[in-house]
């Protein structure tokens, strides 16, 4: 018999590990993963920032937990990936969300700051995913990982904003997605990717303000506003979830319609 809708969405028993979890997207999502019944493990950089997103999380009644890691440093995500199996046992869930931005003009950039974003945005994604499949998704023949990648990995940017290496990073996160995902379906291991567009958050103040502000961004998206701290919380779930069991490969832009615009 078919599962209801309430059934699929279900994460009762599941366990979830989000990086950059302690603020911003990766908290929302965190949030997602916890209401829908899934034990959550958060990791970041500060653990002072991690403690209070695990209070908050606990507060409205979610199985929390917290382990600082960079995930930039391939020995950090060896012992977040030992310490999520000690913790939660085996991951069904790893949602790469953490991420880093530079600001320079691309015949300015430093090297060391391409270097810092790429290791973080993609490098990163590819080590953890790769340590929680061999850990435990291709012998259980299940898991889901979810990517943020952003609409910057669609296209280029207007010549005010100088994100060459996050746009850059951003594209390859929407390809490395498209691979895994054609490569580890034969485990039962589905890779998707969420786009979004502008939310406000400290990573993006700056861009905004090269933007002219959040009002003058939003009046760019057909639906007149950024995202807000429930805009990923539905295709989190989608994706994470039994009633996402045939989506693979996908990248879906949460934008407000900016794309369907731009073309992107």
């Amino acid at each position: 018999m078919a599962r209801t809708v309430g059934q699929l969405f279900d994460l009762a028993g599941k366990t979830a590990l989000v990086t950059g979890g302690s603020r911003g997207l990766g908290l929302q999502m965190a949030h997602a993963l916890g209401e829908a019944g899934a034990r959550v493990l958060i990791s970041a950089r500060k653990a002072a920032e991690l403690e209070a997103a695990a209070a908050e999380l606990q507060a409205a009644g979610i199985d929390a937990q917290w382990f600082a890691a960079d995930a930039a440093e391939p020995e950090a995500i060896a012992h977040l990936a030992a310490h999520a199996r000690q913790q939660l046992g085996e991951v069904d869930i790893l949602v790469n969300n953490a991420g880093a931005t530079w600001g320079a003009p691309a015949e300015e950039h430093p090297l060391a700051a391409w270097d810092k974003v790429m290791n973080l945005n993609v490098r990163g994604y590819f080590l953890l995913s790769q340590a929680l499949a061999r850990q435990g998704m291709i012998a259980r023949r299940a898991g889901s990982i979810i990517n943020l990648a952003s609409i910057a990995g669609l296209g280029g940017n207007p010549p005010q904003m100088t994100t060459i290496a996050y746009n850059t990073s951003k594209g390859a996160v929407i390809n490395f997605t498209r691979a895994l995902a054609a490569e580890w379906g034969q485990y039962g291991i589905r890779v998707n990717a969420i786009c979004p567009g502008f939310f406000p958050s400290k990573m993006t103040a700056g861009t905004l303000a090269q933007m002219g502000g959040e009002d003058a961004v939003a009046t760019h998206a057909p639906l007149r506003r950024l995202g807000d701290d429930e805009d990923l919380k539905g295709i989190t779930l989608l994706f994470a979830s039994d009633a996402g069991k045939h989506i693979t490969g996908q990248w879906l832009a949460v934008d407000g319609g900016v794309t369907a615009v731009s073309g992107g």
